[in-house]
Parts: structure tokens; C-alpha cells; sequence
């Protein structure tokens, strides 16, 4: 646990625009995340079939909000490109699909 300390000033140490894009884009992270909200109020179910169908519709209710556009993308896209010289590709800030 001697690195959690370092690790997280790092993460402070961005600007909020970016630390917001680090947390959100935590894939594995943001399916645990869901799959914790979904069961945390339910006592027990059924059957594993029953838990598979709630994960199942939780993760393509949540899967929208993935997709959604990361917000004030060229003054992230600005400040990423500061902190990351010559590694980020400039079309990225063109690509609203990402």
C-alpha cells in the first residue's frame, strides 16, 4: 500500500478536466461500479439466472451514458496535449465519435 500515496497526488496533480476524463474512461472500473449499484439493494436472488438478467439490462441501460462525448473536448484535448508532448494524435479532438 507504500504506493497508493504517490499514485494518487499524481492524479491530483491534472487539472479537473482531465482527472474527469481518466475516471470515466475506466471501463472495468464503471462495469464494477454499476454492478455494485445494481445489487447493493437487492437481499438475495432466486437464481443465477435472475442476477444475470438484472446485470444483463443494467450494463445496456448504462452502456448510453458511455458513449456520451467527453465535455469541453478541445480544452481537455489542449491541456492532455501539454502533459503528454508529441504522444497524442491531433485527430482525436476532431473525432466526435470517441
Amino acid at each position: 500500500m507504500g504506493g497508493l500515496p504517490e499514485n494518487l497526488s499524481v492524479y491530483f496533480k491534472y487539472p479537473p478536466d482531465i482527472r474527469r476524463v481518466i475516471y470515466t474512461t475506466n471501463a472495468i472500473e464503471a462495469v464494477h461500479r454499476q454492478f455494485r449499484k445494481l445489487t447493493k439493494t437487492k437481499g438475495a436472488f432466486p437464481n443465477e439466472n435472475s442476477l444475470l438478467k438484472l446485470l444483463y439490462v443494467g450494463i445496456h441501460n448504462a452502456s448510453k451514458k458511455w458513449t456520451m462525448p467527453i465535455q469541453n473536448r478541445s480544452l481537455t484535448f489542449s491541456q492532455l496535449s501539454i502533459y503528454f508532448e508529441g504522444r497524442l494524435d491531433e485527430s482525436w479532438i476532431f473525432d466526435q465519435s470517441r
